[in-house]
Formats: structure tokens, sequence, C-alpha cells
């Protein structure tokens, strides 16, 4: 029994050592060969979740093996159980929310319609400028051109009010509070 527990414990060492070393150079080298593997949408069968809870399982088997006078199917249950409840910590405390943690940094033009902006390039009444916005953790420039036909100096504060997705323009007016 300690040969299971033992292989179990060395195992998932093993593969933690080889997962941080070596992990993202196995994966390009590999080329996505693997990706079939992959269980996106199911965190529970994370491959962290999957070792963690072999190494436990292996490690809580020698201690109990060794230090108790349980018989081999207590101590193979309770290895068990320790192992689920630790695995389940991982999974809800740092498993899912890393899960939802991930956002993307991109964004729609479509989206920016009531942003705040600061006039980069003055804006002429018939004709484009430029503006300047944060979106996101960034800030970006866009073609702007005056929804109301005014004119529109540097450093003018505008709110996009409307966006011509299909010239890449967004219309904007002057931002007053």
């Amino acid at each position: 029994m300690e040969t299971l527990f033992l292989s179990c414990l060395v195992g998932g060492i093993v593969f933690a050592i080889v997962s941080v070393l070596f992990g993202d150079l196995l994966s390009s080298a590999l080329g996505g060969a693997l990706d079939f593997l992959s269980l996106d949408g199911y965190h529970v069968f994370n491959p962290t979740l999957i070792f963690s809870w072999i190494t436990v399982f292996g490690g809580s088997g020698i201690l109990l093996h060794r230090y108790t006078d349980a018989g081999n199917f207590a101590v193979v249950m309770l290895s068990i159980l320790i192992a689920t409840l630790l695995a389940w910590c991982i999974y809800f405390l740092y498993v899912r929310p890393m899960a939802r943690s991930e956002h993307s940094i991109a964004y729609s033009i479509q989206e920016l319609t009531g942003a705040i902006a600061e006039v980069l390039v003055p804006i002429p009444e018939q004709g484009f400028g430029e503006i300047i916005l944060k979106v996101g953790a960034g800030v970006n420039h866009h073609i702007a051109s005056s929804f109301d036909g005014t004119a529109l100096p540097a450093e003018t504060r505008v709110v996009v009010v409307e966006v011509d997705a299909r010239e890449g323009v967004l219309l904007v007016s002057k931002f007053d509070i």
C-alpha cells in the first residue's frame, strides 16, 4: 500500500516541477497537438486540481499508513477524503476565481458611445480631427467628426454621441456638465 501512496506523491511532485520548469516549452514544442484533451469550461478537470488531488492522496496516505494503526481500507478512505477536501478548497479559492478573472482587453468601436474623450487634433465644422480616450487600462486615439457641425478646438472635452462603424469615425459633441 505504501508503494501506491509513494508513487502518487512522487508523481505529483514530478508533474509540478516539470509543468513549472518546462510547461511552456513543451506546449510550444508540441504545437497544440494535445489541445483536443482540453476540457474548456469544465474547471473541475483542471490538471492543477487532478495532480494536486493525486499528490495529497499520496502524501496523506503515507502519513496515515505510517503514523496510525488504521487498516488499509480506512487509510485509503481517509486519504481520499483529505485529498478531495483539499482539491475542493483549491478549486474554490484558486481555480474558480482565476477562471473568472480572465478578461480580454479588446473592445468594439460600438462600445464607445457615451465615452468621454479629449480633442487632440482640432475638429473643424465639416471635417475630421482626432480624439484621445481611455478604454479599459489603455489610452486610444480615434478619428472624430463633429456631431452637431461646430468646430472643436484642441483640449476640449467631448462625448461620443454616435459611432459610424462603416467609416470608423466617432461623432462627438462638446461635453458640458
